[in-house]
Order: structure tokens, then C-alpha cells, then sequence
């Protein structure tokens, strides 16, 4: 769905407009602005503890910013009641197929054939969950998302506690569903190769902040101290 303005500009499908967040004493977003287009893909970088899930759950709306404005699906969302919120997390959340109750079973075993099958795990449709290996479960768990038909996906730290095999197999999948279904995503992650494979644009938080947001390869140009550090670790990585 593309939002669009009078003058013909797309309008972004999420949008953060100078948003606070604080717990106690700690502040864990100070003044973040950011947007995400539709169809879009926006990752979210930085250290652990600086805000990364926090941004995620105000996107859903699981929490409210002290200050600023959260628009998610070109609706202000950041004073919805619950009821409201719902509606809003439908576009963003996945829900099993079973709660659409205009889905007979026999439509349903057919949808999640066809979505396991779309993420590589079609075979393992009767297993139970302890029978997965972590990666697997990531697998199916996206499947799952699909299966409501979003308009927005949200992944976090899609890639960690895999092995790299794995990780480098759900990086692909995710970007081969952003391609084929068009969806508007936003990743969070620590993992910069993921980031470099996936993202549209990056949001690299510090400190509470936003230090960098634009294309990856002008966060590759960035003269911050920390963005640099990831990305020579992430070149360490790679020579090991």
C-alpha cells in the first residue's frame, strides 16, 4: 500500500518524530527520528541496551514515547487506546491463520504448505517445535507472520544464537521476501554483513541518539568512532 501526499510524495509507512523514552533515570531514546518508505527495508544497528527493541515495541505500540510522535501505517498511533492499537498491529503482527475465521482448515494446511514451502521448510510442516533447531524455528516463525498477510514485517535480531550457515540463510530469505511480496520491514540486528545484504537505509543508534541514518555504504563513509569500530570488527570477522 503506498501512501501518497497531495503532491504526489510518498508518505513513509513508519515514522518516528523526535521520540524520548526513558525508564527511571535512564534514558534510552533521546530525540530519534527516523522514517521508513513503503517497501522499504530498515535496519537498526548499534550496541545492546541502546534503545534497538525499545524502538521496535513503540512501532507496535507496546510502549508509548514520553515525548515526540510514532506513525505507523500513516496513522499518528502514539495516543491510540488498545482497541486502536490492534487494528494498527493486524497491518504489522502476525497472527495465526486460525484466528481468520473465513479460513476453512483445508485453505489453511494449503496457505502454510505454500508459505513453508516459500521459506525453505516445507518438510518439517508435522514436526513439533522441539524437534527445530533455532534456525528452523526463525523459519517457520516468519511463515507464520506471512500468514497474515502484513503489510509490514519487524525482525528482531533475526540472526542471533544461529550458526553462520543459518544466519546466512535467513538474511537470504528475508531478502528474497522483501523482493518477491514487496513488504515494508524493518530488522533490528548487531550483525553488520546482515545489515550490508538487507538494508535500504540504516539507523545506527548510540548513546540514545541517532548518529547515522541513510544508505549503508554512506554509513561506510561515516567519521563517528563508533560506526566505525562495527564496521572494522565486522572486517575482523570476516579475515578470521
Amino acid at each position: 500500500m503506498l501512501l501518497k501526499m497531495a503532491n504526489d510524495t510518498i508518505n513513509p509507512y513508519i515514522e518516528f518524530k523526535n521520540v524520548y523514552k526513558a525508564f527511571g533515570d535512564r534514558t534510552i531514546l533521546d530525540d530519534v527520528s527516523f522514517d521508513v518508505l513503503p517497501g522499504e527495508m530498515v535496519c537498526i544497528l548499534g550496541r545492546s541496551g541502546v534503545g534497538k527493541s525499545v524502538t521496535l515495541h513503540s512501532i507496535m505500540g507496546f510502549l508509548k514515547p514520553d515525548a515526540g510522535r510514532v506513525i505507523v501505517a500513516g496513522e499518528d498511533i502514539t495516543d491510540y487506546p488498545e482497541p486502536e492499537l490492534e487494528r494498527i498491529r493486524k497491518k504489522d503482527v502476525a497472527f495465526p491463520l486460525r484466528e481468520r475465521r473465513e479460513l476453512s482448515e483445508e485453505q489453511i494446511l494449503q496457505v502454510v504448505d505454500g508459505l513453508l514451502e516459500m521459506v525453505g521448510v516445507k518438510e518439517m510442516r508435522d514436526l513439533l517445535p522441539s524437534d527445530l533447531s533455532t534456525g528452523m524455528k526463525r523459519s517457520v516463525a516468519i511463515a507464520r507472520a506471512l500468514s497474515a498477510q502484513p503489510e509490514c514485517v519487524l525482525y528482531d535480531e533475526p540472526t542471533t544464537m544461529v550458526d553462520p550457515l543459518m544466519g546466512q540463510l535467513l538474511g537470504d530469505l528475508i531478502a528474497r521476501l522483501k523482493l518477491q511480496l514487496h513488504l515494508t520491514s524493518v530488522v533490528v540486528t548487531h550483525d553488520m554483513r546482515l545489515a550490508k545484504k538487507l538494508a535500504d537505509r540504516v539507523v545506527f543508534l548510540h548513546e540514545a541518539r541517532v548518529i547515522f541514518f541513510g544508505p549503508y555504504k554512506e554509513m561506510e563513509k561515516s567519521n563517528e568512532p563508533i560506526v566505525q569500530e562495527f564496521l572494522e570488527l565486522d572486517e575482523l570477522k570476516l579475515e578470521v
